[in-house]
């Protein structure tokens, strides 16, 4: 039965149960302003961010953007001019270097790029680095 008479619902609106609606409720169980309760101590904003950008896909990017962000400081300013990060993955730096000399340099300095990297960012460094000649 249509009719011009007849409220029309819009087709993104449900209807709600009843006490589903927003402030509804005698938040039993709920700490302050209605939040679940706390379970457990407190965790720094340092341990929790890693946790939330797993769950959310992002914590391969995270760790991406730490490790180019400490690549400067790592492969230090001599290098820096010759050498630059494309991206990480799966652990892997991937790098472009000017031309063959600095890659020859840049490979036997692996050892001291891959320690100051544990350095800055701990057991989360990556351990590999691949090098390609390309423009810097």
């Amino acid at each position: 039965m249509s009719g011009p008479d007849l409220p029309r619902r819009s087709p993104r609106s449900r209807p709600r149960p009843a006490g589903a609606g927003r402030g509804s409720g005698s938040g039993a169980g709920r700490g302050p302003g209605g939040a679940p309760p706390r379970r457990g101590p407190a965790e720094s904003l340092s341990d929790l961010l890693p946790k939330l950008l797993d769950e959310v896909g992002l914590g391969q990017t995270a760790q991406a953007v730490a490790v180019i962000r400490a690549w400067d400081e790592a492969i230090g300013p001599v290098f820096r001019a010759h050498c630059r990060p494309d991206g990480v993955r799966n652990g892997v730096i991937h790098a472009r270097v000017r031309d063959s000399a600095w890659m020859q340099r840049v490979q036997l300095e692996k050892p001291r790029i891959f320690a100051r990297l544990r350095e800055l960012l701990g057991e989360s460094a990556p351990r590999e680095l691949r090098l390609r000649i390309g423009a810097i």
